[in-house]
């Protein structure tokens, strides 16, 4: 029968467990449903105690009074360490990262004490049944090796930092997150929406990598793309034209440092191979951000006419194109372009049609960098498709801290004609919002129409004007009529800039 004082003892520990349960409740609203379980199971136990004290006198065998009692007290010390255990590591030593683990061995060690020290109270000869059992401890020991492999495995795991929840790691052909260390595995979430559970022990044997981390240091993760050009163009180039290219792009989750780098790989028989390495801020977007960056890498090497070009074994039978018609449906496409612009509506149809055929194709994609501020210029871009925001710093230094936006324009519309007409390094930056198609003019093909025309440089420094006013109106909230009186006032000097930049007289 379990007397009044083991009740009495009972009921004032698990009192005391009660309330810090109630705190650990307070404290972290998930723990409520494993504190509500352990709650019960801690009463359970008591009741059963009680039950036993009242009606244990109806049993004859004391055997089965004493494993009753026993069994008893064993589910009120479960939950006991428990919620002890959980309120320690759950609860007060919640911010300091303390391992799972360890949670885990105390209460197996704590609940051996107690198994210990009852049977003891209970009489039984512990020294004894050490000595007479070596060879079923021997058994024993040599069947949970493996178990045992686990537990050391994941309390040095833990211990020595070698591996920490959150850390992304690759084992064999395994890559996940750490989410979960516990006494036997590892846990592992994949990108595939997977959790790998590794033994402890395995993953002591093998070699783990940590990816995105240098030591102590977290660091991006380098990540590799490969793409081929034809021979025809230079080496050198194509890697300065995708170097640039990533470096202005905007793509989330890519660090700006390192920043990207391209590679020569090899010659291949139909092409140039490259490689181009960048580095990511978040594994769990690897993929994601491979695929934006290979989107970015053909867009530029379709901006600059840079083929990538098909196997040599493969035969392509197209039906032959008539180049003069594509040409005329080219050129009468960007002609029409060209009249739906406010800037060149002073110009003749024959002198739009020259134009035309100075045009440059140029497509962006999204977060593309068209140019930067303070970059030096001398062309203009026709927006044809998509729409592209216009921002304005304090600095032009790359990429821009904190930048106001000017605009966000819309096809048909055209931007950097200050570098086209003046010469004047870029005064915004200019980045893609969405799939962009770019007609670039440059210089050399605007050149010829303004020396043969001089007048027109007069109509295009007061368009010039009244977009800069707009622009600083923006910066500034200027009102209309104070717009209109600084737009007057800068025409004439933009006009003598546009004369100078073409070389015409006053």
């Amino acid at each position: 029968m379990p007397s009044p004082e083991l009740i009495s003892d009972s009921t004032l520990l698990a009192g005391i467990a009660l309330v810090l349960a109630l705190i650990a409740i307070a404290w972290r609203r998930d723990l409520r449903m494993a504190m509500v379980r352990l709650i019960l199971v801690m009463g359970a136990g008591i009741a059963g105690l009680l039950l036993l004290d009242r009606f244990g006198a109806a049993i004859e065998q004391e055997t089965l009074i004493v494993v009753l009692r026993e069994v008893g007290l064993l589910i009120v010390a479960i939950g006991i360490a428990r919620i002890t255990l959980m309120f320690l590591f759950e609860g007060l030593l919640a911010r300091f990262g303390v391992p799972h683990i360890l949670d885990d061995v105390l209460t197996v060690l704590t609940l051996i004490v107690f198994v210990l020290y009852r049977m003891n109270v209970a009489g039984v000869n512990l020294t004894s049944i050490i000595t007479t059992s070596a060879i079923i401890s021997g058994v024993i020991a040599f069947s949970l090796q493996e178990s045992l492999g686990n537990l050391w495995g994941g309390i040095a795991l833990q211990l020595d930092n070698t591996c920490r929840i959150g850390d992304w790691i690759r084992v064999d052909k395994v890559t996940g997150k750490i989410v979960g260390i516990r006494w036997r595995y590892v846990a592992i979430a994949t990108n595939e929406d997977e959790t790998i559970l590794l033994p402890n022990s395995a993953l002591i044997k093998q070699n783990v990598t940590v990816l995105g981390r240098r030591g102590d240091l977290y660091v991006p993760w380098r990540r590799k793309i490969e793409f081929t050009v034809a021979y025809d163009v230079p080496p050198s180039r194509v890697i300065a034209v995708v170097c640039d290219a990533l470096e202005r792009a905007e793509i989330r989750h890519v660090a700006r440092t390192p920043e990207p780098v391209v590679h020569c790989l090899s010659f291949d028989a139909s092409a140039i191979r490259y490689v181009t390495f960048f580095w990511i801020e978040d594994p769990a977007f690897d993929e994601w951000a491979e695929s934006q960056a290979r989107i970015h890498v053909y867009a530029a090497l379709a901006r600059h006419g840079m083929e990538i070009p098909l196997p040599k074994h493969q035969v392509v039978m197209t039906p032959p194109r008539d180049h003069a018609v594509e040409r005329e449906e080219t050129l009468a496409t960007r002609e029409e372009m060209l009249g739906r612009l406010e800037l060149l509506s002073v110009l003749t149809e024959g002198e739009r049609r020259a134009m035309a055929a100075e045009l440059v194709d140029c497509p962006y994609v999204a977060g593309d960098v068209i140019f930067w501020q303070g970059e030096v210029a001398e062309s203009l871009f026709i927006l044809a498709r998509g729409r592209v925001d216009i921002y304005r710093s304090a600095a032009s230094a790359r990429p821009a801290g904190a930048r106001a936006r000017l605009a966000t324009m819309e096809a048909p519309a055209h931007f950097g004609e200050m570098g086209l007409l003046t010469g004047q390094a870029r005064t915004a930056t200019a980045v893609a919002l969405d799939e962009v198609l770019c007609y670039r003019l440059d210089k050399k093909g605007f050149d010829a129409i303004v020396v043969a025309r001089p007048e027109l440089a007069e109509a295009l420094s007061k368009v010039l004007a009244t977009r800069q006013a707009a622009n600083d109106a923006t910066l500034q909230s200027l009102d209309a009529e104070a717009r209109a009186r600084h737009a007057s006032n800068r025409a004439d000097e933009i006009l003598r800039r546009i004369q100078s930049f073409f070389g015409l007289e006053p």
